[in-house]
C-alpha cells in the first residue's frame, strides 16, 4: 500500500493508538506529562513569584473590547484555516466529501485536541469516529489523521526557523545566542520533506513498510497551511499583549511558537503552564513584577478565547447533531451509545476542574459589590464553599459516568444545575452557570445510556484516572497559593467572613472541602467489603445455573458442568460468567449465559471491575458476533481466533454426489453391527465404569492426557449431568460422546468423544451423522461441530498482524496441531462457518493473554508445549 503525505498505516489500531510499549504509554507518560505540568507550575511561581493574582485579574479586566474583538476574529480565521488540513488530505488521497462536512468535523476535532492535548490521539479518535459515518475506510482516516499531524508539524517547524533566522531578536533575552542554531535545525526539517518528495519518486522500502514520500505539490500545500494556522493562532495573543512588551510580532512570533514546541512535547493538555513559563521567560520577565503581571494576564484571555470558547463551540455542535440523530434514530447504534457515556465523563472532568479553579480565585470586583447589595454574607460564603465540594464530586461522578451508573447519572445532574446555582451565588459567574446548564441540557436526554444499577463505591479508579483527579486537585492547590502569596497565613485567618477582605480565608475553606470530599470517598471506598476470592462452584451453585445452562441458545454453556471454572452470577441470578485464573488473565468462557440482555451486559461490568479490584486482565474467550457490543462497550480489543461449524438440522441429508463417501461409511458400519443408542441422563452413573476403559485406551493411543476448560475431561460428576451416546458393535462398546442438549432446541452439540483403538474405520464420521439426524428428528435447529482454530484468518498485506500470524499458523503450522485437516473434517458435513472471538485487553498484554488461554486450556504450561 502506498500513500501520499505520510507512510504507510496497517490500521486504525497502528495508526492511532501505536505510539510506544503499552506500559510505556498508560503509566509513564501520564506520569512524564504531571511531572512537566510540575514543573511548569513552579517555574511559574519562580518567574512570577511578586505577582498578584489581582494585579493578573486587573490587566484582564483592563483589556479593551475592541482588542479582545481582534482576537475572536483571529481566532475565528485561525479556525476557518484548519480544514484545509483535512480538505488537503483527502485531495492526496483521492477522496471527496462535502466541504461544510469536513470544516465541522476539523473543527470539533481541533477544538478538543488544541484543550485537551495528545492531538494524534485525540483529534485522531474523532476523526475516525466521523469520517467512518462519512463513508471512508479505516485506513482512510489513518491516512487523514497522518497526513494532518505531519503538515501541522511542518507548519510549526516551518514557520518557527524562518522566523529566527529572519528576524533580529533582542540581544537581552534568552534566545538571542542560540536562534541562529536552532533556526537552521527547524528549516532543515520541511525541506528535508521537500527535497524527498522530488529526489525519492518511487516508494522509499523501510523494513516492511513502503513510504511513498508526497511530490512537491502537496509538500508546499502541507507547509503553508501548517505555517499559515500557527500565524494566526500567534497573532491572537498579539492583539491580547500589554503595549509595554514593545516587541514586533517577527520577534513575539519565534518565542510563541518556541513555547508552543515546548508544550506540545510536553503532553500537558493544551501545554497549560509549560508554555506559559517559556513565555515569560523568552520575553525576560522574570522578576519584572510591571511586565510579567500583564504578560500572564494577556495569556490567560488568551485560553479563553482560542481555546475554551471554541472548546464550548465544539460541545454544543457535537450535543445538537447527536440531538437531531436522535431524532431520526439515525446513531441509535454500538457506536453512538459507546461514544456518548466516555463523551458526557470528559465534561464532566472539566467542569468539576473549572469549579474547582473558580474556588480557587478571588470573585471580580465589580460582581462583588453587586452582590454584597443582593445577598447575606452567609449565602454567599456557603456558595462558596458548595462550588467547591461539588467540584470535587463532579470529578469523582465523572468516573461512574463513564462507567454507565444509573446513580452517576442523576447525582451528576442535580450537581451540574446545584454547581451553576452556586456558582451565580458566589459571584455572579455567569460563564460557569452557562458551562454547567448547558450540559446538563445535553445530559438529560441521554438517560438510556447510564443502565448500571452498581453502587458508586464499587467502581474501580484507574491509575489514569486518579492521576487526573490528583492533578487537578494539585492544581487547586497551586492556584490558592499563588492567588494569595501575598497574604500573611495566620490560624484565624480560617474563621474571617467578610464580602471584600474574605477571598483568601474563602479560597482556603473550599480548597479544605473539596480535599474532605476526596478523602471521605477514599476512605469509603478503602473500607467496604472485602471481595471474597473465586472458588469453584459447588453442588448449589451448579444447581442454580443448570435452567440458565438448558433455557441458553448455546450448547457451549454446558461446560459450566465441568466444575473447573469459578461462577460469577448477577445479583438477580438470571446470568453467570464461568472463568479461570491463569496469571493475570481472568478468562471468561464465552458470552455471558442467560437469557436477560441487561443481566449479561452488566456481567460483563461486573466482570470486568472484579479483575481490576483483584490487579487482573479480563478476557473473554470464544465469544460469539452478535455479542460483540458487550465488549468494545467496555473498552476491550477484540480478536478472530477461528471459525465455529454449526450444521443446520433442517437442510442436512446423506443424498447427493458430495454426501457419497459418509453414506457409504454409515450403511457399512451399520452392514457391520454397528448402532448408536442415546442414554438418558439419569442411567449414565451407572454406565460410566463401562465407559472409563474407552477413555483410557484413546488417551494412551493418542498418546495425550485430559485437558479443561473449554474440553471436556472424563469426569463423572460432569458425564453424569448429561446424556450419553454410546456406539455399539453388535455387543460390545466401542465409543461414546456426551451429548449437550439446549431446553430451547435451538442447538444440540458433543463434547468428550472416545473409542477404542480397535474400532472399525469412519466410527466418527457415523457418530456425527446418526446424533444430526437423531437431534434433527427431535426438532432441534443446529447442531454444534466445535470450533476451527485460525481458520478464516487473512495474510493480506493490510490485514492487522494478529490475522496474518494466524494464517501463517494455519497454513504452515501442521507440525504442531492439524488446523487445516480439523477443518476439512468439519466441512465435509457442509456447515456453516461463524466467526469466534477473543475479547481482551490490547497491545503487549496479548501475548501473555493468549499462552495463558493455551494454558488454561492444556492443564498447565507444560500442557502447552506437549500433548
Amino acid at each position: 500500500m502506498e500513500q501520499q503525505g505520510g507512510a504507510e498505516v496497517l490500521s486504525q489500531e497502528d495508526a492511532l493508538n501505536r505510539t510506544g510499549p503499552v506500559w510505556l504509554r498508560r503509566f509513564a507518560g501520564p506520569v512524564l506529562s504531571v511531572l512537566m505540568l510540575c514543573l511548569a507550575l513552579w517555574a511559574l511561581y519562580r518567574l512570577a513569584g511578586e505577582v498578584s493574582y489581582h494585579q493578573v485579574g486587573e490587566y484582564m479586566h483592563r483589556l479593551r473590547r475592541g482588542r479582545i474583538g481582534q482576537a475572536i476574529v483571529l481566532t475565528a480565521l485561525g479556525y476557518a484555516v484548519m480544514p484545509l488540513y483535512d480538505l488537503f488530505a483527502l485531495n492526496s488521497i483521492g477522496r471527496s466529501l462535502p466541504k461544510p462536512r469536513v470544516a465541522l468535523i476539523s473543527f470539533i476535532s481541533y477544538a478538543f485536541s488544541n484543550t485537551l492535548g495528545m492531538a494524534m490521539l485525540v483529534s485522531g479518535s474523532i476523526r475516525y469516529r466521523f469520517y467512518i459515518q462519512a463513508g471512508l475506510s479505516t485506513l482512510d482516516v489513518a491516512k487523514v489523521v497522518l497526513f494532518c499531524t505531519i503538515s501541522f508539524w511542518l507548519g510549526l517547524c516551518a514557520i518557527t526557523g524562518v522566523t529566527l533566522l529572519l528576524v533580529p531578536i533582542p540581544l537581552g533575552l534568552p534566545l538571542a545566542h542560540w536562534h541562529l542554531l536552532l533556526g537552521i535545525v527547524l528549516c532543515l526539517i520541511p525541506l528535508l520533506w521537500l527535497a524527498g518528495g522530488v529526489l525519492f519518486r518511487r516508494p522509499i522500502k523501510l523494513w516492511r513498510w513502503e513510504v511513498r514520500l508526497p511530490p512537491l505539490s502537496v509538500g508546499l500545500r502541507q507547509v503553508f497551511v501548517g505555517a499559515l494556522d500557527w500565524g494566526l493562532a500567534a497573532a491572537v495573543l498579539y492583539a491580547l499583549m500589554p503595549d509595554s512588551l514593545a516587541l514586533h510580532f517577527g520577534s513575539f512570533l519565534a518565542i510563541f511558537a518556541l513555547g508552543q514546541i515546548a508544550g506540545l512535547i510536553s503532553h500537558v493538555p493544551g501545554g497549560l503552564g509549560v508554555f506559559e513559563a517559556v513565555m515569560l521567560a523568552g520575553f525576560g520577565a522574570t522578576g519584572n513584577q510591571a511586565l510579567s503581571a500583564p504578560i500572564l494576564g494577556a495569556l490567560a484571555a488568551y485560553r479563553g478565547v482560542y481555546y475554551l470558547l471554541p472548546l464550548c463551540a465544539a460541545t454544543v455542535a457535537v450535543v445538537i447533531r447527536e440531538a437531531r440523530g436522535l431524532r431520526q434514530a439515525a446513531l441509535l447504534t454500538p457506536w453512538f451509545n459507546g461514544i456518548l457515556p466516555p463523551f458526557f465523563a470528559g465534561l464532566t472532568l472539566v467542569s468539576g476542574a473549572v469549579l474547582l479553579f473558580s474556588g480557587a480565585t478571588a470573585v471580580l470586583p465589580g460582581r462583588l459589590e453587586l452582590l454584597s447589595d443582593l445577598l447575606p454574607l452567609p449565602v454567599m460564603e456557603i456558595s462558596h464553599f458548595l462550588n467547591s465540594v461539588i467540584g470535587m464530586s463532579l470529578l469523582i461522578l465523572a468516573r461512574g459516568l463513564q462507567r454507565r451508573l444509573d446513580a452517576a447519572y442523576w447525582l451528576t445532574l442535580v450537581l451540574l444545575l446545584a454547581g451553576a446555582v452556586a456558582s451565580l451565588l458566589k459571584g455572579i459567574d455567569y460563564e460557569e452557570a452557562g458551562l454547567l446548564v448547558l450540559l446538563a441540557i445535553a445530559l438529560a436526554p441521554a438517560h438510556r445510556l447510564f443502565y448500571r444499577r452498581a453502587s458508586l463505591f464499587d467502581i474501580t479508579f484507574s491509575f489514569g484516572w486518579l492521576l487526573a483527579c490528583a492533578t487537578v486537585l494539585g492544581c487547586t492547590v497551586w492556584l490558592v497559593f499563588f492567588s494569595y502569596q501575598h497574604v500573611e497565613y495566620r490560624n484565624d485567618l480560617w474563621w474571617q467572613f467578610s464580602f471584600y477582605h474574605g477571598n483568601a480565608p474563602r479560597a482556603l475553606r473550599a480548597l479544605v472541602g473539596a480535599t474532605g470530599v476526596a478523602f471521605l470517598f477514599a476512605l469509603t471506598t478503602l473500607i467496604r467489603s472485602a471481595r471474597s476470592r473465586p472458588t469453584l462452584p459447588d453442588d448449589a451453585e451448579l444447581a442454580r445455573a443448570m435452567p440458565l445452562i438448558k433455557h441458553y441458545h448455546s450448547a457451549q454453556a454446558h461446560l459450566a458442568l465441568m466444575s473447573d471454572k469459578s461462577l460469577l452470577f448477577d445479583p438477580d441470578g438470571q446470568a453467570f460468567i464461568m472463568y479461570g485464573i491463569e496469571g493475570r488473565s481472568w478468562v471468561a468462557m464465552g458470552d455471558p449465559v442467560g437469557r436477560n440482555d441487561r443481566a449479561r451486559q452488566e456481567l460483563v461490568w461486573t466482570f470486568r471491575e472484579r479483575c481490576e479490584r483483584g490487579g487482573g486482565w479480563p478476557v473473554f474467550y470464544q465469544v460469539n458476533p452478535d455479542d460483540l457490543d458487550l465488549y468494545l462497550e467496555v473498552g476491550m480489543s477484540l480478536l478472530k481466533i477461528g471459525e465455529e461449524a454449526r450444521v443446520r438440522l433442517e437442510q442436512f441429508n446423506l443424498d447427493g454426489k458430495s454426501k457419497k463417501v459418509l453414506r457409504n461409511t454409515v450403511n457399512k458400519l451399520a452392514r457391520d453391527g454397528v448402532r448408536l443408542e442415546i442414554v438418558p441422563q439419569e442411567q449414565v452413573p451407572a454406565l460410566l465404569p463401562q465407559l472409563k476403559p474407552i477413555s483410557d485406551a484413546w488417551l494412551r493411543e493418542k498418546r495425550v492426557r485430559e485437558k479443561g476448560f473449554s474440553l471436556g475431561a472424563f469426569d463423572e460428576r460432569y458425564l453424569s449431568r448429561t446424556p450419553m451416546a454410546v456406539v455399539w458393535q453388535n455387543d460390545k462398546m466401542v465409543a461414546f460422546a456426551n451429548m449437550l442438549l439446549t431446553e430451547s432446541m435451538e442447538e444440540a452439540s458433543v463434547d468428550l468423544m472416545r473409542y477404542l483403538p480397535d474400532a472399525p474405520p469412519g466410527l466418527m464420521d457415523y457418530l456425527f451423522v446418526e446424533l444430526m439426524q437423531w437431534s434433527k428428528a427431535q426438532g432441534y435447529r443446529w447442531f454444534n461441530l466445535g470450533m476451527a482454530p485460525l481458520s478464516g484468518l487473512q495474510s493480506r498485506r493490510q490485514a492487522p498482524l494478529w490475522n496474518r500470524f494466524g494464517a501463517l499458523i494455519f497454513g504452515r503450522g501442521e507440525r504442531f496441531y492439524n488446523f487445516q485437516g480439523l477443518h476439512r473434517y468439519k466441512d465435509k458435513f457442509d456447515p456453516e462457518w461463524e466467526p469466534r472471538y477473543l475479547a481482551a485487553p490490547g497491545g503487549i498484554a496479548l501475548p501473555v493473554v493468549l499462552t495463558n488461554v493455551a494454558s488454561l486450556i492444556s492443564g498447565g504450561l507444560s500442557g502447552v508445549v506437549r500433548r
